[in-house]
């Protein structure tokens, strides 16, 4: 039977041919590098003209390189929110953090006129940051690694966020395609729906507010099928133990700008939700040959375990790469600058290994930001909660159908999407319609995995 692959627009034609066992394609390496909080025109809204000024690397395209659904001089000029977009350069690795509540980007797009992007960060923004600067896009001259991926390989302008809201809510959606079935926590989990950033209930290391989800998740799928899989984090290793062998999980680096950030973020661990493929102590594999199988660690591992697996042809078939904070490209601690160093460095090692002519690596996103992006999502999925489903203001965000669950309104915001591989289409733009799950549905469908259910995306 031949399986029908979301992503398969992005590989070349070659890619579509049968393979033998176990995979459905010829990818039977993945690794799904999962970075922060960027809108699609925050980094790619010129592709691919840049300005080139000349104190910075410059950026020159292919011939015959695709156009892209971003932004044209005439919307740049004329913008219906209260401030034009505008470029940021290399001087700028770092910047404000931008507003991106599940209910405040529903505002921000009001309905598909995508004009009140400034007016919600003028509500929300941090002292001393300006509300304009939710405008702000990179251009090829610092996001040149980005760039020249999708020049050497393929990107999609049509990809989006499953729902809108922060990180966890995108972290989620990724893995398992279900921010409904946590437990109750105030103004976080509400009619049983995630929409904000409580930390994992089954992790040392979180704080505060905490959760835990009910259901299944892909790596419940993975493991009924035996085949092998690790999430791997930048600061998951912990610096130390307390008397009881708790996990302290402290160990900062700093970035672009010299601010010192932890390296671990328990609510970017979406499986440590899960008490399933949980690894509450932070547990470390007993060997190298034990990384992406059944032991202590539960398939979660900090990014040393990756390297070590790399290097001793012990990569599992599914890995899911995730950067310390200072690198995953999140606004106010993280920026363009640090996550290419993270990313770029990564590739290049993925590239020159054995693996490589079976390999797939996507790099995507788990939420905006915030961060302006002109395209109104296509609304697949509707929600009717009073007090947080505000896009469509008396109409909310359509009426929830019978039976489906509440506060789970998407498509959300348009987000980065780049598929590196010996079988990506090259210097190609893909413009099918995908969000966070289609990559789901591609390992489903790739290791023959089955589906997730309970109105997973």
């Amino acid at each position: 039977m031949k399986l029908v692959l979301v992503l398969s627009g992005l590989f070349a034609a070659a890619g579509a041919a049968a393979a033998p066992a176990p995979t459905a394609t010829p990818i039977r390496h993945l690794v799904v590098i999962f970075q922060e909080n960027v809108s699609f025109d925050h980094y790619f809204a010129t592709y691919p003209i840049a300005l080139n000024p000349p104190d910075e690397p410059a950026f020159q395209s292919l011939p015959g390189t695709p156009t892209i659904n971003g932004l044209t001089p005439a919307l740049i000029e004329h913008n219906p929110n209260a401030a034009k977009p505008f470029r940021l350069d290399r001087s700028q690795p770092v910047t404000c953090d931008q507003d991106h509540r599940y209910t405040s980007e529903q505002r921000a797009y009001h309905g598909g006129l995508v004009d009140r992007f400034v007016d919600v960060a003028r509500d929300s923004a941090d002292p001393g940051c300006d509300p304009k600067l939710v405008m702000a896009y990179y251009d090829g001259n610092t996001v040149t690694a980005y760039w020249n991926y999708a020049q050497h390989f393929a990107m999609s302008d049509n990809s989006y966020g499953s729902t809108f809201g922060p990180s966890t809510p995108g972290a989620l959606n990724l893995i398992s395609g279900q921010t409904h079935g946590a437990l109750p926590v105030p103004n976080e989990v509400v009619n049983g729906t995630l929409i904000y950033d409580p930390d994992p209930l089954y992790d040392d290391c979180s704080h505060g507010h905490k959760t835990a989800f009910t259901g299944r998740n892909i790596g419940d799928l993975l493991n009924a099928k035996g085949v092998t899989w690790g999430w791997f984090e930048g600061g998951f290793r912990p610096d130390a133990r307390t008397a009881d062998g708790d996990a302290v999980c402290t160990a900062k680096h700093k970035n672009a700008i010299g601010e010192e950030v932890t390296d671990y973020s328990p609510h970017h661990e979406p499986f440590q939700y899960f008490k399933s493929t949980a690894n509450p102590h932070h547990l470390p594999p007993r060997s190298v040959a034990e990384i992406g199988h059944a032991g202590p660690a539960n398939h979660q591992y900090g990014l040393k375990d990756f390297w070590d697996a790399l290097a001793h042809d012990n990569l599992p078939a599914v890995s899911y790469f995730k950067a310390a904070k200072y690198q995953d490209g999140h606004a106010g601690y993280s920026g363009p600058i640090d996550e290419q160093h993270f990313v770029a460095a990564a590739v290049n090692r993925l590239e020159q290994s054995k693996y490589w002519p079976s390999m797939a690596i996507i790099i995507a996103y788990d939420d905006s930001d915030g961060w302006y992006d002109h395209v109104m999502p296509p609304i697949v999925n509707h929600s009717d909660d009073p007090k947080h489903d505000v896009l469509l203001g008396a109409e909310m965000c359509g009426k929830t159908s019978k039976n489906a669950y509440k506060d789970r309104c998407g498509y959300g915001p348009r987000l980065p999407l780049l598929i590196i591989s010996p079988w990506a289409k090259q210097n190609f733009v893909d413009h099918s319609l995908t969000d966070q799950t289609s990559i789901l549905r591609f390992i489903e469908d790739n290791w023959r995995l089955g589906r997730i259910g309970d109105q997973s995306f």
